[in-house]
């Protein structure tokens, strides 16, 4: 039964979760080498590659941070997928990923000049700080799927929505605002420290443009 439900899943969406399963099973059992090797760093360490902008994606910090994470890409992914196709999805899911990496990058650069300044001006407390910031590892589908989320508040905006706590039922749009202003407000505030705030909101940026975008020139959805 378990085979015949999961044959049923769309393929990116499947090959996904497989994928992302294998790496975090991968990270059980060397967490020191695929964190340094897969994590996304930033730039100027010593642990940065250029591949980890992909690989990040599909690594994941705690049995809790991949089981929702996954949870959302099945219960999203694939009605997303079915409904723009397969290889449009592909792109979709990769390039909202990669959006969330450029925007948690680019606020990390910003905070880094702050940093530097600082440094100049003969602080240690910045010199601490700029070196966690080298030495802290970005990992999750955080952002891939907070696109994928948008995707589906944009294809039906006004579908009825329950989470599991709280358990409150809004249409689809309003909790996809909600989650934005959570998002953007945390991302400010630097409240909820250790969450990737603004690699979320690049997810979701990068997938409300994709969708907009593909609608405006009638190619939302594969012919194929």
């Amino acid at each position: 039964m378990f085979g015949q439900n999961f044959s049923n899943i769309p393929t990116v969406t499947r090959n996904l979760l497989v994928i992302n399963v294998i790496l975090y099973v991968a990270t059980l059992i060397n967490e020191n080498f695929m964190i340094s090797t897969f994590a996304l760093f930033y730039p100027t360490s010593q642990y940065f590659h250029w591949w980890q902008i992909l690989t990040h994606m599909f690594m994941h910090g705690s049995i809790w941070h991949i089981f929702f994470n996954m949870y959302a890409l099945y219960i999203f992914g694939c009605v997303v997928e079915r409904m723009i196709g397969t290889r449009k999805f592909l792109i979709f899911y990769f390039l909202c990923g990669l959006g969330a990496a450029a925007l948690h990058l680019g606020v990390e650069a910003i905070q880094a000049a702050s940093l530097m300044d600082k440094i100049a001006d003969g602080s240690q407390a910045a010199a601490q700080s700029y070196m966690q910031l080298k030495m802290t590892p970005t990992v999750g589908a955080s952002g891939a799927i907070y696109g994928v989320l948008i995707g589906y508040a944009m294809l039906f905006p006004t579908a009825r929505l329950t989470l599991i706590f709280p358990p409150i039922t809004l249409s689809a749009k309003a909790w996809v605002l909600i989650f934005v202003g959570i998002e953007l407000l945390t991302g400010i505030t630097g409240t909820a420290d250790g969450v990737a705030h603004f690699a979320h909101l690049g997810g979701m940026l990068v997938g409300w443009i994709l969708i907009l975008w593909w609608r405006k020139r009638g190619t939302l959805f594969d012919r194929y």
